[in-house]
């Protein structure tokens, strides 16, 4: 029987998932998927800890601030010179966590220095990571980028988040305008938008909110990492400048019965 190579297959690719930090969240889970596929993989978060999970998972750990335009340039290097050249791109760094939870107050109460570090640690990472890995996948023809948003921005809102709301919404323009830039270099650019997804980072209103989503329950990181393992694959080789949302249809549905 003949053997067809799987669509989805990353062998002799090289990713870099930034905010990989908790062995519960999104990039960790991403991370553990893209190299079940087949690709080298290296993880990035701001504190030491990605070292226990690159040992857990078998991959390259980096520490690095990515709000931080030098970091990220001295990241890009020594990133190429452990694992090669960066194939796919997963900006997942900036999600709030426990440690550095997500600035809630209303507008006229937000402070400019809080604006500019959700804006900072959600939009600007994105951009900087692409700005540092995108040319070289131009200059190689071949490329993948997805850049996590939220439905917090794109798809609705909440009082009181107005910074992270604009920073989300931020990266599907910023998503958007470089699948534009890129599209004629073979690099591909796309969104997620996870809504309510059980992580360490979870709260309990957050989690209630979720098993009173269509589905009953929160999503899981897992799901979120199925999603982004698809756009990062040869099989989405004709997605570019989307946004897909795994919110388990809280997004449709008009109504709470």
């Amino acid at each position: 029987m003949e053997t067809v190579d799987s669509p989805f297959a990353l062998a002799g690719r090289v990713a870099l998932v930034t905010g990989a930090g908790s062995p519960y969240g999104i990039g960790f889970a991403t991370a553990r998927l893209l190299k079940a596929q087949g690709a080298k993989v290296a993880i990035v978060s701001t504190t030491r800890r990605i070292h226990d999970r690159a040992v857990e998972l078998g991959v390259t750990g980096f520490v690095a601030d990515l709000t931080d335009e030098a970091e990220v340039a001295a990241l890009a290097d020594a990133v190429g010179d452990q694992l090669g050249e960066v194939d796919i791109l997963v900006n997942n760094a900036g999600l709030a966590s426990r440690a550095s939870p997500e600035i809630i107050r209303p507008v006229a109460q937000l402070t400019a220095e809080e604006w500019r570090t959700e804006i900072d640690r959600n939009l600007t990472t994105a951009f900087l990571c692409s700005r540092a890995f995108g040319d070289g996948m131009s200059e190689r023809g071949w490329g993948r980028i997805v850049n996590l948003s939220a439905t917090a921005g794109p798809v609705n809102a909440l009082p009181a988040e107005a910074a992270y709301a604009a920073a989300k919404a931020g990266v599907l323009g910023l998503t958007r305008a470089l699948a534009m830039e890129l599209i004629a270099d073979g690099v591909t650019v796309n969104a997620v938008a996870p809504g309510l997804i059980h992580t360490s980072a979870s709260t309990l209103v957050e989690l209630k909110q979720g098993y009173g989503s269509p589905m009953g329950r929160p999503g899981t990181p897992d799901e979120v990492a199925g999603a982004i393992a698809f756009l990062v694959s040869p099989a989405a080789s004709y997605v570019t400048g989307q946004l897909l949302v795994i919110d388990g249809g809280n997004s449709v549905r008009q109504a709470a019965f």
